[in-house]
């Protein structure tokens, strides 16, 4: 017996079809990583880093709303970024104040080694269901 729920969207591209977009436990979501894929195409939204985490911010809400949740019940999020992609962490927090406008959740935002397929971010988060 399994005590959590695997979940996909139906409305979010996925990367790959063995990981999970989200698990649900004990009344708290874990979403796998996003990136800024476009739901018509299922292509990254444009190789801008900013227009990427924007993308991806926005697949993770449609993520949550589908579960009932939304980006106010975030507590935690990590953005995985290609290192040098936004060196100033401008464009990243300007899309966080975007989407956290009052209330921010924690965040973590490790630079790695570049991912496949021009991906330059990838962002996880922890939500209350």
């Amino acid at each position: 017996m399994s005590h959590f729920t695997s979940f996909n969207s139906t409305g979010v591209p996925r990367l790959n079809t063995f990981i999970p977009q989200a698990a649900v436990a004990q009344g708290t979501i874990y979403v796998s990583g996003m990136a800024g894929l476009d739901p018509q195409t299922g292509k990254l939204i444009s190789d801008n880093f900013e227009e990427q985490i924007r993308q991806a911010f926005t697949n993770i809400k449609t993520i949550l709303n589908e579960l009932n949740s939304d980006v106010d019940k975030i507590v935690k999020v990590v953005v995985w970024m290609v290192s040098g992609a936004d060196p100033t962490f401008a464009g990243l927090n300007k899309v966080y104040a975007e989407f956290f406008p009052t209330n921010p959740p924690a965040r973590s935002a490790p630079q790695v080694m570049p991912f496949p397929g021009g991906i330059l971010v990838s962002v996880e988060c922890i939500a209350l269901a």
